[in-house]
Formats: structure tokens, C-alpha cells, sequence
């Protein structure tokens, strides 16, 4: 039987360790850093090296890793590093991606491979490297956070991609089965699915008016999403506050698949 905590500790993520993946640049940057603001030690991989040091320059608890999510020496090595700086591994956001063509008659087999290495492999290797090492006895229990999209629950053409849509459905199904094989040993494994939130992978996107309407339009709260609207929900899957919660899709979407 957990024991309770009091509701304002509950989204404290005091000593714990965080990885973030992908977080030199948009929403892994914000991720990175709402939870080193909730407590967390938090290491920031990523392949730009010189965008990692300005993240880490904002906040003292934020480590900078240089890792390509694709290499398996580099998952391993992110993993030991934070494992060896803090001895434990408490959550897990699998955030790198990568997108690939738009129109499914252009993409070539290796593109679509590679996709899906970014986007599906690399994350379910990770998660392992955190789900299969020792644990603390007295430690918290480890939280996996896939971060998925809707794209992954429904089609977004003409402006999505194969590969990006297989692997964020994927992503969904990797979460369900792990969260089911390993939960039994505690280990909380969900998914965050956003919406269409304005990012670097998304400039063009909200750069371009008509496809902004159609964002618009299509979306009940008629808007795309800022960063920090996805913060209440990456500290309640990474926080106590979803001790009972695993195996689930957390849709943050401005109402577009409610459509």
C-alpha cells in the first residue's frame, strides 16, 4: 500500500533523476526544464551540443549529454552517466523524434526506417536501460513517459507522414505493453500524446496561414498549443500525483480528437 503525500507535494520531484531525450530545442527543452524547476537532477540529451549548454546555463540542475538517440553506445552511456553522477534513474521521457516525407509515395524504404528508429527503437531500448537496472528499495517508483502525438490516435492528411504516424502509433502500443509487462515490479509506463503545439518541427506549419486556420478550425479551443500547456501533464505522469497510473495515453490536444 503507497502512502499518502501531502497535495502539495504531491508534483515534487525532489531527489529525483529525470532524462530527457531530444531536449536541445522545443518541447524537450521545456520538458527538461519544468522538471529540474519540480526538483529533479535532470540530464539533457540531445546531439547539439551548444544548445545543451544553453539549457544547462538556466538552471544549475540540468546536465548536458550529447547522445543520438539512433546509436545504441549513446543510449548506453546516457543511462551510465546519470546512473553514475546520481546512482538511480527515476523517470524516463522518451521525447527525440524525427519526422520523414509527407506523402507516403515519396518516403523510401531506409527513410522509413530510419524514422522508426528514432521514434520507436531508440525508446524502447532506453526503457529498458531504466526499467532493467537494480532499484533503489527505498527509491521512488520509475516513471516512463513516451511522448507519442496525436498522430499516433488519427490521421492528420494531407499534412502527415507515414512513418512519423506508424511510429507514434507504435509508441502507443510499446507503452501498453510495457506499462503491462512491467508493472508488476512497480515501474509506470504511459504516454503523452499532444496536439498541434508550435515548436521548431512545426514553424512551417503555423508559418503558413492556410494551414493555421485549418489548425484553427479543426481544433475546439480553435488555436494551436503553447509549450507550457503541456507542463501539468508531464509533472503528473513523471510525479506522484499518477502513482495509480500507467499503461495510458494522456491526450493534451485543444480538443482535436474529441472532434
Amino acid at each position: 500500500m503507497s502512502t499518502p503525500r501531502p497535495a502539495a507535494q504531491l508534483f515534487s520531484l525532489q531527489g529525483r533523476t529525470a532524462l530527457v531525450t531530444g531536449a536541445s530545442a522545443g518541447l524537450g527543452a521545456r520538458f527538461a526544464t519544468v522538471l529540474a524547476q519540480a526538483g529533479a537532477t535532470v540530464f539533457a540529451a540531445a546531439r547539439r551540443l551548444d544548445r545543451l549548454k544553453e539549457l544547462a546555463d538556466s538552471d544549475a540542475r540540468i546536465h548536458p549529454v550529447v547522445c543520438d538517440v539512433a546509436r545504441e553506445a549513446d543510449r548506453t552511456r546516457l543511462v551510465e552517466t546519470a546512473r553514475d553522477a546520481t546512482g538511480h534513474v527515476d523517470i524516463l521521457v522518451n521525447n527525440a523524434a524525427t519526422s520523414g516525407e509527407t506523402r507516403a509515395a515519396d518516403e523510401s524504404p531506409d527513410a522509413f526506417a530510419d524514422v522508426l528508429g528514432v521514434n520507436l527503437t531508440a525508446p524502447f531500448h532506453l526503457a529498458r536501460l531504466v526499467a532493467e537496472a537494480p532499484a533503489e528499495e527505498s527509491g521512488p517508483p520509475r516513471s516512463i513517459i513516451n511522448v507519442s502525438s496525436i498522430l499516433g490516435l488519427v490521421t492528420a492528411a494531407p499534412l502527415g507522414g507515414a512513418s512519423y504516424s506508424a511510429s507514434k502509433a507504435g509508441l502507443i502500443g510499446l507503452t501498453r505493453e510495457l506499462a503491462g509487462q512491467w508493472g508488476p515490479g512497480g515501474t509506470r509506463v504511459n504516454a503523452l500524446a499532444p496536439g498541434w503545439f508550435r515548436t521548431e518541427m512545426t514553424a512551417d506549419l503555423f508559418g503558413d496561414e492556410r494551414s493555421a486556420r485549418w489548425v484553427e478550425r479543426n481544433t475546439l479551443l480553435r488555436r494551436g498549443g503553447d509549450g507550457h500547456e503541456l507542463d501539468g501533464a508531464l509533472l503528473f505522469l513523471a510525479s506522484d500525483a499518477s502513482s495509480y497510473c500507467t499503461g495510458q495515453i494522456l491526450t493534451v490536444d485543444g480538443g482535436w480528437t474529441a472532434r
